[in-house]
């Protein structure tokens, strides 16, 4: 007999069996070079942190009614939150009223502001207390089967970690993979509840993105590990991929089985081109985490939308649908994030999310192309050392220049690595109402077929590649 929706099995996280026998352990850093990496993306860690996003993701889907309507996920209307994740966003407005007791400094500076480290030691200094405070039913029953210090050190990590460095006064996406790490955790202790999905990234997700775009703004965080304008966002990738997913078309919630949509959109969800448009997303800019985030470059940015943020701009371009959208930004999260080593370096490993061979995953010779990102002194045995005296040309130095008698050398001459395109460039028009040949050859997204265009009127430049483009997904 065929499976029934309901006896499908489910990708889900998996909650630890018996956390009686679990023996708890203090993250630390493994990831030192390139095979380090080829290892993460074969490990249980790695499997465990995608089945995780893929979760959140699914759940912020529209769900159909059995009376042929959906049920969208709205930021404005959220879901009954339950008593584990108001008390999760307690801790969070803990977090944020140790603004006042750490301003910013009003002395020169070059960087970020200094007093982002008062605020992060203090925050260093409550984690404990608010750890214990907000998760005591947690606690409590670990009193009964383990050691609750142990657990508490190894979830502190995690959270600590969710709140940029100190050190370099920065925060990026590895940040914010830790803050997807720590509610990981709380969800393999049971904390949440089976469907508590969207509500975990409702009511816990996006008030922790609002609390860091507060933290980036007072105290003027430098983006870490960011490609500029070749990269997604300067700080943050999660509210693109959950914000698609709010603009889906609807799915089964109980048809476990079935992958979510690849194409379409809600139909009533705004165009992807709205995002270009000021007016456009303050519309949207309180409903949805897509365009939450779209409100916040504006904040921060000056200039054209297309020229400081030309990869979202290309984005908005496409004509499949937000589920497009939503699929390409998982395989992107997959290459550069989870796949880049600058990112990953300083992940912290423990008992909840495991230094150990995952046995299901497949065995991939990717050392050398992904150590080609860390530094020449860490490269791996592995890694193709280019030869002595011979440079790197810049990725848009492959044409021979106006009125030039020598072209440059290309780089796949040079080094030995071949020359790469950016993951989303390919051919075809933008659309926005752009002709074929017009404005900025620009970048299109990895599961686009569009070439974007600028506006009319702007100035035309050839198109460039990223030179750290070229990597297969490993999801």
């Amino acid at each position: 007999m065929a499976p029934t929706p309901e006896t499908r099995p489910r990708m889900m996280l998996e909650p630890l069996q018996a956390r009686s026998n679990h023996t708890f352990s203090t993250p630390t850093k493994r990831i030192h070079d390139g095979d380090d990496l080829s290892f993460f993306l074969s490990s249980t860690a790695y499997r465990d942190l995608t089945i995780w996003l893929m979760q959140l993701n699914r759940s912020m889907f529209p769900t159909s009614m059995s009376d042929g309507g959906f049920e969208a996920c709205i930021l404005t209307s959220p879901p009954v939150l339950s008593a584990a994740v108001n008390s999760l966003r307690s801790m969070l407005d803990a977090l944020t009223s140790l603004f006042d007791q750490a301003p910013p400094s009003t002395g020169p500076r070059r960087f970020g502001n200094v007093a982002f480290r008062v605020w992060h030691r203090l925050a260093e200094g409550q984690a404990d207390d608010l750890l214990r405070t907000h998760l005591s039913p947690l606690l409590q029953a670990c009193e009964k089967d383990n050691n609750p210090s142990e657990m508490i050190e190894e979830l502190k990590a995690y959270f600590l970690g969710s709140f940029g460095s100190a050190q370099r006064l920065d925060y990026g996406t590895g940040h914010e993979l830790s803050f997807l790490a720590f509610l990981g955790c709380l969800w393999k202790l049971n904390v949440f509840a089976e469907g508590e999905e969207r509500s975990i990234v409702t009511g816990i997700i996006q008030p922790y993105l609002v609390l860091i775009r507060r933290l980036i703004l007072i105290y003027t965080l430098e983006p870490a590990g960011s490609h500029g304008v070749w990269g997604l966002d300067d700080h943050s990738f999660a509210p693109y991929i959950f914000g698609s997913a709010q603009l889906g078309p609807p799915i089964d919630s109980k048809d476990y089985g079935k992958p979510v949509p690849t194409e379409g959109s809600l139909s009533t969800a705004p165009s992807p081109a709205a995002v270009a448009n000021k007016a456009r997303t303050l519309d949207y800019k309180d409903d949805n985490m897509y365009f939450s985030a779209i409100q916040f470059i504006y904040d921060v940015k000056r200039g054209p939308f297309w020229e400081h943020s030309p990869i979202l701009y290309d984005i908005s371009g496409l004509k499949d649908g937000w589920a497009k959208i939503n699929k390409g930004m998982l395989k992107m999260y997959a290459a550069e994030v989870l796949g880049k080593f600058p990112v990953v370096q300083h992940f912290p490993f423990g008992s909840m999310f495991c230094w150990e061979m995952d046995p299901r995953a497949a065995i991939t010779n990717g050392g050398s192309i992904h150590a080609q990102q860390q530094p020449q002194a860490m490269v791996s045995k592995d890694v193709p050392v280019p030869q002595p005296g011979v440079g790197t040309s810049a990725p848009w130095a492959s044409a021979k220049p106006a009125g030039s008698r020598t072209s440059v050398p290309q780089m796949q001459a040079t080094t030995g690595v071949p020359t790469t395109r950016a993951p989303w460039a390919a051919s075809g028009d933008r659309g926005h109402g752009a002709t074929r040949g017009e404005g900025l050859v620009g970048t299109a997204a990895p599961w686009s077929t569009q070439r974007p265009s600028a506006p009319p009127g702007s100035t035309a430049t050839a198109a460039t590649t990223a030179p750290w483009a070229k990597i297969n997904p490993p999801m």
